[in-house]
Parts: structure tokens; sequence; C-alpha cells
């Protein structure tokens, strides 16, 4: 592969080879890739033909400096370099298949006796995983199912025949109640123990009915021998396996492995449905919601989602079955079926997706009117003529005037809008003064709204009481924005709210949905406040003389207390000894702390 850096006016002589681009602004940040079986061509689309984009991609194009590209061999390389690029830098207008949740896998693990068991940390070489699952009822069913038919240790001993033969342990309560035969002691050998964990494996893997032909043997030896006790706990747990599967989803059993996409969309969004079907049993599933950031084709967002998926889920099926056309890639057959049951496996699909679809239609709505509801009844409780949508509050906090900051925090349809979170040193302040610190920080901040003819908040909160809130209306007014919005104070101990030029607070009922969003807003600009002093203190509790010095940087300051530990040692040293260790920056070292002892 290689990379090469073009502008936009030297697009004309990119390769019409297949690989991936990437755009980025004046800043040198990534704010897009893209991949293409062409790339002179699908680059050359964005700057030709404007009047055919919609406003989000003239955006992009206005913002784009200059532009890097890789070339790879195939399309599919291409599409798997795009997904990785995604992933790592996230640029803003790509769409972003992220997803906090870390899916949990069954693990058996590398031991002579190994044990069965969940966990969301995949450690190479442990063991060998399963999964990851999407449901966690769905894996909790499997392993009720493993524990109900083997008995699997679920101790933690070392059972090496080492440590077996030597005595070092003891039955525990499990083996008593007939869950575990007790190997820790020698009652169970390692290969009848291996016997059991083949099956378990073949059952993690979706092969059922390999699991059923060994209890079915099992069962008919034991009757030969004329062990009928034996002989009826194996077809006890062959009746368990059998009412096991016949609660999962079976598809086919003619079926191979395969994966299962299908998507739906709107303008706005995309709706994806992924199955992981093994053995002819669907063993995965999965629907996701996808933001368009710009004019993405379903084709182009089901590919993306394909890799991801297949990735996420560890697939390696060689056929995958979509409702839409996109290109097969090399050793994996992608079709759209017609007709038979892989059509009713993408109908199944589309369902889910749609369901999914309708589901979130329904939530975004219920979660709107309820937005709707809450507002209507600050404005009312408020006295106010327009909706309190955006709201922002100020608090400071100091320590007897030392490191005085404040904070501002936001809130936007009733819930935090953390991106629009501000911090303020105090600049112009002396002391331990809260109400001139408030007002600065009000008039800094909505002195730069101004300048910038950003949109101003229907409502400022002050934390504090009547000498917080009139500072800060003394700024507003001074800057003419004072009769724009509305803006009251809250005190902490009997939770008033106090108006300019309105004598008596206003007291809510403490139940009060309105009180409860003033009060949120109130603490978290409160823990925001002290959050940020903590860290200023704490920087500032580092501050020496030797910041103070000229031309001495934080790497000359750190070789110094690295070797001499305090400064009062420094001051000590000769001066030959500092240029030694710092070059001529030892001699300005010198003199300065020279200087300062003869002045003090």
């Amino acid at each position: 592969m290689e990379s090469k850096i073009y502008t936009p006016e030297q697009i004309n002589q990119l390769p019409d080879k297949p690989g991936i681009y990437r755009y980025f602004n004046e800043e040198n940040t990534l704010i897009y890739v893209g991949k293409a079986k062409s790339l002179k061509k699908r680059v050359q689309s964005y700057f030709f033909n404007k009047n055919r984009h919609d406003r989000k991609t003239l955006k992009l194009v206005s913002e784009i400096h200059h532009l890097e590209i890789t070339i790879v061999d195939s399309e599919l390389d291409a599409l798997l370099l795009e997904n990785n690029h995604i992933k790592a830098y996230q640029p803003k207008y790509n769409i972003l298949l992220k997803d906090d949740k870390s899916y949990p896998y069954i693990v058996v693990t590398n031991e002579p006796f190994p044990k069965v068991f969940s966990t969301r940390q995949y450690k190479k070489g442990y063991g060998k995983y399963y999964g990851p699952f999407s449901n966690l009822r769905s894996m909790n069913t499997v392993l009720e199912l493993i524990r109900e038919l083997f008995h699997i240790r679920t101790c933690s001993l070392n059972l090496t025949d080492r440590n077996i033969q030597a005595g070092k342990f003891e039955v525990c309560l499990e083996y008593h109640i007939k869950k575990c035969y007790g190997p820790c002691v020698g009652n169970q050998s390692a290969e009848d123990y291996q016997k059991d964990i083949s099956q378990i494996t073949n059952i993690l893997k979706g092969k059922l009915g390999l699991a059923k032909s060994w209890f079915k043997e099992q069962m008919n030896m034991a009757a030969q021998e004329l062990a009928f006790e034996r002989a009826q706990e194996f077809k006890h747990k062959l009746e368990y396996l059998e009412k096991f599967q016949t609660k999962t989803v079976i598809t086919n059993p003619k079926f191979e492995d395969l994966d299962v996409i299908s998507i739906v969309s709107d303008d706005s969004s995309a709706f994806v449905h992924y199955m992981k079907i093994i053995n002819g049993a669907i063993s995965q599933t999965k629907t996701i919601e996808i933001k368009k950031k710009l004019q993405e084709t379903e084709a182009e967002i089901l590919a993306l989602c394909l890799i991801d998926f297949r990735k996420t889920f560890r697939s390696e099926s060689e056929e995958v079955l979509t409702n839409i056309p996109i290109e097969s890639w090399h050793n994996v057959q992608i079709t759209v079926p017609k007709i038979g049951d892989k059509k009713k496996l993408i109908e199944l699909a589309i369902k889910n997706a749609l369901f999914f679809k309708k589901e979130k239609i329904k939530n975004n709505t219920a979660s709107k009117q309820e937005e709707s509801r809450l507002l209507k009844t600050m404005a009312q409780d408020l006295r106010m003529k327009v909706l309190p949508r955006h709201i922002e509050c100020f608090d400071n906090s100091n320590i007897q005037g030392s490191n005085p900051v404040a904070s501002m925090v936001c809130f936007k349809n009733g819930k935090p809008s953390k991106k629009d979170y501000r911090k303020f040193h105090i600049k112009t302040v002396v002391g331990p003064d809260d109400f001139a610190s408030m007002k600065e920080v009000v008039g800094r901040r909505y002195q730069r709204l101004l300048n910038e003819d950003a949109p101003l908040p229907e409502l400022i909160v002050i934390d504090g009481g009547k000498g917080q809130l009139n500072a800060a209306v003394e700024a507003l007014k001074e800057i003419g924005v004072y009769s724009k919005l509305t803006v009251v104070g809250i005190a902490k101990r009997l939770e008033e709210l106090y108006y300019p030029e309105d004598q008596y607070p206003l007291h809510l009922d403490k139940k009060s949905e309105t009180l409860r969003v003033l009060q949120h807003i109130r603490n978290e600009a409160h823990r925001f406040a002290i959050t940020f002093h903590r860290d200023t203190r704490s920087k500032n509790s580092f501050h020496t003389i030797l910041d103070e010095i000229p031309g001495i940087g934080p790497k000359s300051i750190e070789k110094l207390l690295s070797k001499y530990k305090s400064v009062e040692k420094i001051k000590q040293i000769p001066k030959k000894e500092l240029i030694e260790l710092l070059g001529k920056k030892g001699e300005v070292v010198h003199d300065f702390l020279l200087n300062k002892k003869a002045g003090a």
C-alpha cells in the first residue's frame, strides 16, 4: 500500500485505482474517510456537480483543506481499511459504528480439568472463547444447560497430577450435592472429564446433533450393561437437551454456517439487523440504529455494518444473505435470496429491523412529549413567557481566595449538554470576592456569545442568593442582554428562588419537577466548579521558584529536581556543577537563585 497527499486543486492527478481517501481541515484534523473502486472518480464527485449535493455534503467540501489517499489491491481491502480508520479516528462526518458495551463470552479454559464460565475479558491463550453473546439471557440459558447436563468443576484449584496425588485438596459442597465428581481428589480421570468438555464444545459451537448422538450412545451402552440407573440418567439428559433445542430458533438443518443482514432506512437513520446462523440455528442477533451523516447509500452502510458485525461476532461463514445487493468479497458469497427458506430468513431480519425502528420512533415521540410537558411546567412555575429549552447555571469556587475559578453548566430540553459546559479562571478579581467573580464570568460568557452571534439561553440560574444574583444582573445590563432572558438565583439552605428587583423569594413545592431540575443543574454546576478548582489547586501546588526563571522549561526543572530533590539544595550547588548538568541554562539558574537570595 502507498499513501500520498493532495490538495483539492490536484484531484485530477489521483489514480484510477481502489483505495481509501481521507479529508483533512485547516487544523490538519481528519474529518472524513471514504473508500472507492476508483479514487479519482469518487473524489472528483465531491468537487464537481455541487448542485447535486445536500447541505451537509457541501459543508464537508467547504472544510476540506487537503486529502490523503491509500491505494490497496481490492475494494474489500479498502472497506476493511475504511472501517479501521473510522473506529480509530472517529471523523465527524462519518457514521460511527461504535458500541460501548463489552459483550460476554463463554470460555473453556486451557487446563487439565477445564472450567466453563462467562467473562467479558478476552485473554489470549487463556482458553477457547465462544461468543460474544449480545443477549445475556441466551448466554445464561446455555450455561444452565451445560451445568444441568455435565458435572464441571467451578473451583479455581490448580488441579495438576502432582497436586492431586499429593492430596492437597478436599472435596467441596459441589461434590456433596452431586454437581461435581471430585477430580480434585482423584475421583474422576482427566480422560473422562475431557469427554464431557468435548460435548460442551459441540453445544457451544451449535452442534447439538453431535451432543444428542453422544448421549443416546451412552444411554444404549449403559442399558446393554444393565446399568439402568445410569441409562435413565442419560435418557433424562437427552430429553433435557431436546427440550432446549425446541426452544431455540431453528431455520433449516441443511443450512451450513451463514450470516443474515438486512437494512431499512429513512432520510435521517438506518436500522440494521444481523443474525449469525450456525448449523441451521440462529446463535446471535443484533439490531442497531445508524444516524446518517452525509448522502450514504444503503449499500455503503450495509457493507460497513457487515464488516463490523463479522468482526464483533467472529463470523467466518462463507455465505451472507442480504435484502439489498452489495458486491461479494473474496471467499464470501453475498446474495439476495428470492425464494425458499433463505428468503424467509431475510424477511425475519427485515421484520426485526422494522420492529426496532417502530420502537425507536415510539420512544422518541414519548420522550419529546415528556420534554415538552416538563418545559411547559417549568415555564409556568418560573413565570416565563417562553419555554426554558436552553438553561445555563453559574457557580464560583475558591478557598480563602486561592485559585479562584468558576463554572457554567448547560441543560438543553431538561438534560445536561456536557459539550457546552465551560470553565473560567477568575482574571480581574483579587481576593475572595464571590460577587465580583460572578459579575466577571457572566459578563465574559455573554459578551462572547454576542461576539460570536450565538444564541442566548432562555434561563440563567445563579448558584447563590441576592448578592450573586445582583452581580450577574449588573453584568447582563452592561452588555445589553438583561431584557432578552430570565435570570434567577437559587439559595442552597432553603432552596429559595430569587428574582431581580423582587424582595420576596419564590418558594416551590419540595416535590416540584421544576425545583428538581433546578437543583440538578445547581448541583451539577457545583460539582463541575469544585472539580475544576481541585485540579487547578493541585497543579499550582507543584509551582516552585524554578518556574519563574526565564528560559527554563519543564524538562530542565525536572532534571534539577530529579537530581537535587529540592530548591533549597539547588541553591547550594556550585555554578560549575549546574552548567555541567544543564549547559548555559545552569548559569542562568545559578544567577537567578543568587539574585533572589540577595534580594531576600
